[in-house]
């Protein structure tokens, strides 16, 4: 496959990484798990992904997310958030916000339901995109953008909402690898000319606790690799000690316990994003692309339940999304003849078809202190498969 090639600057830019990432190799004794090198490759501060200051979002970017697609995701997700407020307290956390378009049509939407929450925190490590939300809201909802504050951290105690789009899916993940002989963890290395590569040390501690647990398929011959999200798992745990009252909504693609480790994929779901284009080399052009693996579902609900958290609902984007009103939302575009009906329509088939996002990906709800069901699982939930 041939992906555009970086300019010059960016191509320096990636350099400047590897140098750092490579000092901390050394640093280390010449090898890092993979997940140390994931956190490097995204977040190391003004050279990351995540914290560079390339263009991520949109048609510009490297991949599109639901809110850059349509409004109408925003819109239905409302239903949901006004529910949880309702129920708790009139305050949103959203963990991860892109460009800020999710926050300004939740906020819109609220606003028109007449359940603005007192407050809007977003918790975002990118200065850089920061920025950027805080132009978009001033642009696209000014008279709300006083309510939303920027958090360095999580809350000490929160009620209310939790929204994190996409963000499950970017925590650093170790990386395990199965053979005859043994469980292993598969990091990275420096070659003798300098240049990354990949590099296997025996499992163990909580890396090997935890993939013993999965009981991975075990190949004759050759090797299974997979991925272990322990960060996530450990970031569910920290809000169920912080959350009084409320819901984490969490939506990304990924698969229950029992789609996920399958015998035939034995590579795992590590993919790379550049210019729209998924490639599998984490390597090339470190900083420049984003680095992703599909969540494993049942151990985030499994770690969630076991610090006290209770799993509300458990179903896929399109059911979900239905749930919610979003034909209801999209009946609002005005009639169906109009070229705004019909590209917004358009919109809501990508989000909704099975061929698309709609059963790719997830949203798991967990919550503690909500005694009712929630208005997006009612036909549909899937809490069973997890």
């Amino acid at each position: 496959m041939s992906l555009p090639r970086p300019s010059a600057d960016a191509i320096e830019q990636s350099a400047r990484l590897v140098r750092s990432i490579t000092a901390s190799i050394a640093a280390a004794g010449g090898w890092i798990p993979f997940s140390r090198y994931m956190e490097l490759a995204l977040y190391s501060p003004g050279l990351g992904y995540y914290s560079g200051g390339a263009r991520k979002f949109g048609p510009g970017g490297d991949f599109i997310t639901a809110p850059e697609l349509t409004p109408l995701f925003g819109q239905a997700l409302a239903a949901q958030v006004e529910q949880v407020m309702r129920a708790s307290a009139a305050h949103v956390i959203e963990a991860g916000a892109g460009t800020g378009l999710l926050a300004a049509d939740l906020l819109l939407e609220l606003e028109r339901r007449e359940c603005l929450p007192e407050t809007y925190g977003i918790l975002e490590l990118s200065g850089e995109l920061r920025e950027r939300q805080f132009d978009l809201l001033a642009e696209k909802a000014p008279r709300l953008a006083s309510r939303v504050r920027w958090l360095d951290a999580l809350p000490e105690r929160f009620s209310g909402a939790l929204v994190a789009n996409e963000v499950l899916d970017v925590m650093p993940v170790h990386l395990v690898v199965s053979r005859p002989e043994g469980l292993f963890e598969r990091g990275v290395a420096v070659d003798p000319a300098g240049t990354l590569r990949w590099a296997d040390s025996p499992a163990s501690g909580a890396v090997a606790d935890a993939a013993r647990a999965l009981d991975l398929p075990l190949p004759e011959s050759g090797e299974y690799v997979t991925e272990l999200n322990l960060a996530a798992r450990a970031w569910v745990g920290e809000w169920a000690q912080r959350l009084d009252c409320g819901v984490l909504l969490l939506v990304d693609y990924g698969y229950p316990r029992a789609e996920y480790y399958l015998p035939s994929r034995s590579n795992g779901t590590l993919l790379c994003y550049y210019r729209h284009h998924a490639h599998a080399d984490p390597f090339l052009w470190p900083g420049l692309n984003d680095i992703t693996a599909f969540v494993d579902f049942t151990s985030v609900a499994e770690a969630a339940f076991d610090a006290g958290l209770d799993v509300l609902g458990y179903t896929n984007q399109a059911a979900f999304l239905f749930n919610c009103g979003l034909l209801e939302c999209l009946a609002r575009r005005g009639p169906e003849t109009s070229a705004d009906y019909i590209r917004a329509a358009r919109a809501a088939q990508r989000l909704t078809t099975p061929q698309e996002m709609g059963e790719l990906f997830k949203v798991l709800a967990l919550g503690k202190g909500i005694p009712e069901p929630l208005l997006g699982f009612q036909r549909g939930d899937r809490v069973h498969a997890l």
